[in-house]
């Protein structure tokens, strides 16, 4: 397996052994938490503010921020008048320094590698791009226990695995107090699926990831083989998951985004799937995306019998104005059997859009 660049103090190799790495980062200390990995969805910008507005300016640490957006996104401007410290985009190959926010572009996924980052635009995960697992997993990949990672606000579950990974190789985790989050889906997950270290509302966020950025990191723990080979197909390193290299077991289960093979993995208590071309889904993200594929084929039927009902209105018409009776009445009954299909397809499209009305349910981005 491929490995995610070279790593900063203390990581592991894919046959765990722990490596020697370098002491010293552009203007960041090797020996303290000198990386902050944020995430973020619905509801994320106003918590983001707030965050940024509860920085120290001489925070020592850099901050890498992810939040689920459309094709435009002004966050670095929003967050950079936000706070003390600068925000900029992202930029892939650019080295990054403490005391400034990095934001994700759209359309790419964020990811740390060495002492630069990477901007990929790679397969969507959780139905987004730029995604919070891949900027969390390269993150432990590359810096081991000197990794805050913080999940904020938002719907369904991306975020979890990669503070996971975080916990895993030593890191600290981080997460919004669900009362003070607007969606509290993302942190809820994280309660579930991982130990977390500290809980807190973002007014009491700033102080603590300063005190924490200052404290010495504790021993990085060897990076597992699967969340190596995750991160190393977001870094383009794997172009597909070969036999070998599964994560899981094949499933019975399909892609919804590219109609290939899934495979089922387990992360520890956690069910996820992803395809040979890299998409991949947290099991809630899948049911979502299933949704709207089922609400796509539903459409498409409706469309399709009410174009039916329509044209075989039209020829019976037509068959009418020639005088053949008998076929003119075969097709106006045919007419109203497809009308009535399309009836049918209405009702379940009505009884599902009033079921995601109750549930809460929200689109993500292309």
């Amino acid at each position: 397996m491929s490995n995610v660049g070279h790593r900063s103090g203390q990581a592991s190799n894919d046959q765990g052994r722990i490596l020697e790495l370098p002491e010293k980062i552009e203007g960041i200390s090797s020996r303290n938490r000198c990386i902050i990995v944020v995430g973020a969805s619905a509801g994320g910008v106003e918590a983001l503010k707030r965050l940024a507005t509860c920085l120290p300016p001489d925070l020592a640490a850099a901050v890498f921020v992810v939040l689920h957006v459309g094709q435009t996104s002004y966050l670095p401007e929003i967050l950079d008048r936000a706070g003390p410290l600068r925000a900029i985009k992202a930029k892939s190959g650019e080295q990054f320094e403490r005391g400034r926010i990095y934001v994700a572009s759209p359309g790419f996924h964020l990811l740390l590698h060495h002492d630069h980052m990477l901007l990929r635009r790679d397969p969507r995960e959780n139905l987004a791009r730029p995604a919070i697992d891949p900027l969390f997993r390269s993150a432990a990949c590359s810096y081991g226990a000197r990794v805050i990672g913080v999940l904020l606000s938002g719907s369904l579950s991306d975020g979890t695995s990669g503070l996971r990974a975080i916990k895993t190789v030593g890191g600290v985790t981080v997460i919004q107090d669900p009362q003070d989050a607007a969606v509290p889906d993302m942190v809820r997950s994280a309660q579930r699926h991982v130990e977390i270290d500290h809980c807190v509302p973002i007014v009491g966020m700033g102080d603590l990831l300063a005190r924490l950025a200052s404290e010495p990191a504790g021993e990085t723990l060897p990076v597992p083989p699967g969340v190596r080979l995750e991160a190393a197909v977001a870094a383009q390193e794997h172009s597909a998951m070969s036999n070998e290299d599964r994560l899981g077991e094949l499933s019975l289960f399909v892609c919804p985004e590219c109609h290939g093979p899934l495979w089922e993995i387990e992360d520890g208590d956690m069910l996820r799937y992803r395809c040979h071309t890299g998409h991949a889904f947290t099991s809630d993200a899948m049911l979502e995306a299933q949704s709207a594929e089922t609400d796509q084929i539903l459409w498409s039927l409706l469309r399709a019998h009410q174009q039916r009902a329509a044209f075989t209105r039209r020829m019976a018409d037509r068959e009418s104005q020639l005088a053949r009776v008998e076929m003119a009445a075969k097709l106006q009954e045919r007419s109203r059997e497809y009308e009535a299909d399309a009836e049918v397809i209405e009702r379940i499209l009505e009884s599902r859009r009033g079921t995601v009305a109750e549930n809460g349910a929200t689109t993500k981005q292309n």
